[in-house]
């Protein structure tokens, strides 16, 4: 699995989010910037992302991911 692949499919499957993926292996943190997510409870963000990776989860290509959600500006306040 690799890093731009998951990018890929979350930020194509998610408008208006940025997502900044490290990890090796099958093993990835996510850093999820969106305003529309940051607004939904800690579960629902979560099934949010899940949806989208769990084909690849199920199947091996990914074991482990931890996230962290951020708005823009708290994101831009970050770095």
């Amino acid at each position: 699995m690799q890093i731009l692949e998951i990018k890929n499919l979350l930020e194509g499957n998610l408008p208006e989010t940025h997502i900044e993926v490290e990890g090796v292996g099958c093993n990835f943190q996510l850093n999820v910037i969106s305003d529309e997510l940051a607004l939904l409870s800690p579960v629902k963000r979560q099934q949010q992302i899940y949806a989208h990776l769990n084909q690849w989860i199920t199947d091996g290509r990914i074991h482990a991911v931890t996230m962290k959600f951020f708005s823009r500006a708290a994101w831009a306040k970050r770095t």
